[in-house]
């Protein structure tokens, strides 16, 4: 044991609606320690640290407090009362310490909050960092945080590392956030069927432990085959049932046979991960969003001061910045739902877009996950453009079928996160617009979730404070860094570290020009007359088209047209194809001579 134990489980056992959670779990907090908490979503994790904490008696088992430890909590989802966030804050000091003002001042200024405001009016990140700054106020022996950095910016979850690298007590932190439990983490507790596993080092060497683990079970539940086709092969050949020694023998059987039901079952668990897809529907044009020098202000401030930007068709781009600095308001100006002060934004042909909502206020909180999955239509579901049995559906995405009538108020916040994931991705999309899609998701379907964004054949356009997602996923990060600042990086949240100058106001662009343009600026210095002309008159052209484009598939969306006229039907889907692919070749086209005036003007 590193540390003397100030805190410890023995033997806890606990059942939730006469399902087992805990199953004699045995665990200990040291004095000084840094241990994050990891499992899946519903394997109880929050439960346990409630357990920890006093909160939640268990059926049996023994919890031990050392006399006089002090213990703060940050639950997942906090109570925000009272008249203001002063008085919510302060409630966090012991009683006879409510008159030390300058603690509560000085926390509410570490985390940027106005101590007048009242709690219920908060957002959420600004809900987040009250709540952390009610656990923290009271300078606890023991700090127990769960999700921590769920809608908390990056700025601030830097600050949350700093403060958790120098906090002097025992601390226990649930996150999804790989890079935080990294920095913060000095050990680890892995919750699995029921059991919790402790080791002496931090999460950045819990990926490889789980796998030696997981492989000491494999060679394990091999060593039980082995000997449980010796022992049937001897059972075969016929007992003796009066004979006591071949009594024991049958009872030792049975025992290596539930042994190894224990084991297959675990081997399953470990395995039973997410099943998510995309159905990226038909391809959009080549590009996707073009804006050139947007300007936007609210309330007088500059929000976004003449950002320019191109989006080509299977771009990832990561949005990143400081609650408040405008992300969101970026992302409506992109997607052509909010209009500019001054600029424009050119959207591509035949987008498609689908967007996650970070508050999931597309999810009726009385609606059933059946309802919700369906529309409340039938039994079935359209995915990638074939029905699936609502049930089937809901078990990719680790849903019981006992929860198939559960209302969605009644979900885990990780569990609404899956249920919208699943209702997106059914639909047919090639715009992608993810507003923190990783809140709440336990790490395995994360991981699921960045190996089916990186097959996506469409565009994402996401934004996250997650740096390990953005750094496994994203090709380019527009940084909004607040007073109208606005510039992109190449690379992923790691790239833009390194690139970033100290002002934030030298922007890399992505690379968007082809070698062949290279070479032909080595003797040009302005277009051709011929390119001139042609760049001038392929916007008309690029007008014109995508309107025959609608006109034809408006056309062919007649049921009867096929039944009434089967040569015009052939000739307009005919036609259809082949303007599609003047279209692409147009902008491709547009975008060479574009890219190259550019060039030639700077």
């Amino acid at each position: 044991m590193a540390s003397p134990p100030l805190m410890a489980l023995r033997d806890v056992r606990l059942t939730f609606g006469g399902t087992p959670l805990f199953e004699g779990v045995t665990t200990w907090v040291g004095r000084g320690d840094k241990t994050c908490l990891v499992g899946r979503n519903g394997s109880g994790k929050s439960t346990l640290l409630k357990v920890l904490a006093g909160e939640i008696l268990p059926d049996s088992g023994e919890r031990f407090i050392q006399p006089g430890t002090r213990i703060a909590t940050l639950p997942l989802n906090p109570a925000l009362t009272g008249p203001s966030v002063t008085a919510y804050v302060g409630a966090g000091l012991p009683e006879a310490e409510r008159d030390q003002t300058y603690r509560i001042e000085a926390v509410l200024e570490a985390l940027k909050l106005d101590g007048s405001r009242e709690p219920a009016l908060l957002s959420g990140g600004e809900g987040r960092r009250a709540a952390l700054a009610r656990a923290l106020v009271g300078e606890p022996d023991a700090l127990l945080l769960d999700e921590p950095t769920n809608h908390m910016d990056l700025p601030t979850i830097l600050w949350l590392e700093q403060a958790l690298s120098v906090f002097a007590g025992a601390l226990v932190v649930i996150s999804h956030d790989r890079r935080f439990l990294e920095a913060v983490s000095r050990q680890t507790l892995w919750l699995e069927q029921g059991q919790v596993r402790r080791s002496e080092q931090g999460f950045a060497a819990f990926p490889a432990w789980q796998e030696e683990t997981y492989a000491a079970m494999e060679a394990e539940l091999a060593r039980m085959n082995t000997k449980l086709r010796q022992e049937l092969h001897w059972l075969a050949r016929g007992v003796t049932a009066r004979r006591k020694r071949n009594m024991g023998r049958l009872r030792a059987l049975q025992t290596l046979r539930k042994g190894r039901g224990e084991m297959l079952q675990a081997k399953n668990e470990s395995a039973r991960l997410a099943k998510l897809d995309t159905d990226a529907g038909d391809l959009s044009g080549r590009l996707v969003i073009e804006a050139e020098a947007l300007c936007k202000r609210f309330d007088g401030a500059v929000v976004v001061n003449g950002f320019s930007t191109r989006v080509m068709r299977g771009d990832r781009i990561g949005l990143i910045g400081p609650n408040g600095a405008g992300k969101t308001t970026l992302l409506r100006l992109l997607t052509g739902e909010l209009a500019p002060d001054s600029g424009q934004v050119r959207l591509g042909t035949n987008l498609v877009p689908a967007y996650f909502d970070q508050r999931r206020t597309q999810l009726d909180p009385e609606r059933s996950v059946w309802d919700t999955l369906t529309d409340g239509r039938g039994d079935n579901i359209w995915v990638q453009g074939q029905p699936r049995h609502v049930i089937g559906y809901m078990k990719d995405f680790l849903f019981s079928e006992a929860q198939a009538r559960t209302p969605v108020k009644a979900l885990s916040g990780g569990e609404r996160n899956r249920l919208l994931l699943a209702k997106l991705l059914a639909k047919p999309s090639n715009l992608l617009i993810l507003d923190e899609p990783t809140n709440d998701l336990d790490m395995d379907t994360l991981d699921l979730l960045e190996d089916v964004l990186a097959d996506y054949e469409g565009t994402l356009l996401v934004v996250s404070h997650d740096r390990d997602f953005l750094d496994r996923l994203v090709t380019s990060v527009i940084a909004v860094e607040g007073g109208g600042e606005v510039c992109e990086y190449a690379g992923g949240y790691s790239d833009y570290l390194r690139q970033r100058p100290e002002s934030a106001s030298a922007p890399v662009r992505r690379e968007t020009s082809r070698p062949v343009l290279a070479a032909r600026t080595k003797t040009l210095t302005r277009l051709s007359y011929k390119d001139a002309r042609e760049l001038d008159e392929l916007p008309a052209r690029l007008d014109a088209l995508a309107g025959e484009i609608a006109h034809l598939e408006k056309r062919l969306a007649d049921p009867g047209l096929f039944a009434r006229d089967r040569a015009g039907f052939e000739t307009a889907a005919a036609r259809l194809d082949a303007a599609r692919t003047e279209l692409s070749a147009a902008e491709e086209r547009w975008l060479e001579l574009e890219t190259l005036r550019e060039t030639l003007a700077k």
